[in-house]
């Protein structure tokens, strides 16, 4: 499947906007008064992050290869 560089970038973008919003939710989660509470949906948001992170690193390659 080939995907034209404007495909691409948008997609980054997305990409990188999803795990800022998800930085965040961490964050936001973490402060509450009983953290321990949200574990489950911290360790689940934390596991997106590193899927999206490895997701713009093969886009940043993608890219480069164009």
């Amino acid at each position: 499947m080939e995907f034209s560089r404007e495909d691409l970038t948008e997609a980054k973008r997305q990409i990188d906007s999803t795990i800022h919003k998800l930085r965040e939710t961490v964050k936001t989660l973490r402060a509450r008064e009983n953290p321990e509470r949200y574990r489950s949906q911290i360790t689940l948001a934390e596991r997106r992050i590193q899927a999206f992170e490895l997701a713009v690193c093969l886009l940043e390659r993608e890219l480069a290869a164009l």
